[in-house]
């Protein structure tokens, strides 16, 4: 006697899959045949992962079938038609020896203008100066990207409030982010927040390159560059292989700061680099409780080396808590109103009429 279509189903109504559900419920059989007392179905998979999730359950509907009164065999084949496994994505390796370029320094397709941004010495703030001199140009209308090229302790991901990986979908060009109204790419978006970057000169020139011509920068009125501090690899190979603008020099008033600085001047000069200008970063401290002004690091000191040097002195930037606040938080301080911010809106005014952003 033939076995009824019914009772198979329900039998197989009773067989648990992983996750929930039964053979039935989920739809997983399929071309279910009944000759005599032979039973014949496919269990269709949606991945192979599945299938082989589904292994047991396959055994078990067997088992419960052959006890099924009439059923004399039973023949389940297993397939998967689910979608096939996606290629892995292309990845992209930063820290390659550098490639050869011939004809002296080249311009950056779809930018108009690239200034770096340096200073001789570590700690007076340069890359607090850049982050915020990129957002004051970009809440004034122009079109701004920033590029961190302090590979070693790279720092605007912090600043910008960006953590996101860029992507980079066919394993060469490299998707910036945007934050602030502000294009920027760091190599701190492609490493772990506590990963030290250990390079020697080739790799770390390899990177700048790449950072510079694999990223999709788009149309741009002003890269800023973000130097590390010094007088090196970074630098020597910028200045050599990329048509800048100009460079400005940041410096706190204190000697100590502008013996540095004087070092960075003489590098860019050396290098045929114009300089726009110097920055005096905390020049003043104003107490938030009583008004009192101090000049913690001296004043005017920066000012006295632009004139000595007749180079434009281009800003005095005071020193208070809500940018070191701001910077912790990834909202540059001139996004905001206040003091530092004014004083971040006159400097960027002051480029854009002077037709150098």
């Amino acid at each position: 006697m033939a076995v009824a279509r019914e009772a198979v189903e329900r039998v197989l109504a009773d067989v648990a899959c992983p996750g929930g559900g039964t053979l039935i419920s989920r739809d997983l059989v399929r071309a279910l045949q009944i000759d005599g007392g032979a039973v014949r179905f496919v269990l269709e998979a949606a991945s192979p992962e599945d299938a082989r999730a589904l292994a047991p359950v396959q055994a078990a509907a067997e088992s419960a079938l052959k006890a099924l009164p009439g059923v004399e065999s039973v023949q389940v084949v297993m397939t998967a038609h689910g979608p096939a496994a996606k290629a892995a994505p292309p990845t992209l390796k930063i820290g390659q020896h550098p490639t050869p370029q011939q004809g002296g320094p080249q311009r950056l397709a779809g930018v108009d203008r690239i200034i770096a941004i340096g200073s001789g010495k570590g700690g007076v703030g340069k890359s607090t100066v850049s982050s915020n001199l990129a957002v004051a140009l970009a809440r004034q209308g122009r079109r701004v990207g920033l590029l961190d090229a302090d590979i070693y302790g790279p720092s605007q991901p912090r600043m910008m409030g960006v953590s996101k990986r860029p992507a980079s979908p066919d394993g060469k060009i490299i998707e910036p982010l945007v934050a602030h109204g502000v294009t920027m790419m760091s190599l701190g978006l492609m490493l772990k927040e506590d990963e030290a970057v250990i390079w020697r000169g080739p790799m770390l020139m390899g990177a700048l390159q790449q950072l510079l011509t694999q990223v999709a920068w788009g149309r741009l009125d002003v890269l800023l560059i973000d130097l590390p501090p010094g007088t090196g690899d970074v630098q020597l190979t910028l200045c050599q292989r990329t048509q800048l603008t100009g460079a400005i020099v940041v410096s706190t008033p204190q000697d100590v700061a502008l013996l540095d600085a004087r070092k960075a001047l003489d590098m860019f000069q050396k290098l045929k680099t114009p300089v726009l200008g110097l920055i005096e970063n905390m020049s003043t401290y104003v107490c938030p409780n009583c008004g009192h002004e101090a000049h913690l690091f001296g004043h005017g000191g920066v000012a006295k080396e632009a004139e000595r040097l007749d180079m434009p002195f281009l800003a005095e930037i005071p020193l208070s808590l809500d940018v070191r606040l701001a910077g912790d938080a990834g909202t540059p301080v001139a996004a905001g109103e206040g003091a530092a911010s004014a004083a971040y809106a006159r400097l960027a005014r002051r480029l854009i009429d002077g037709g150098m952003a």
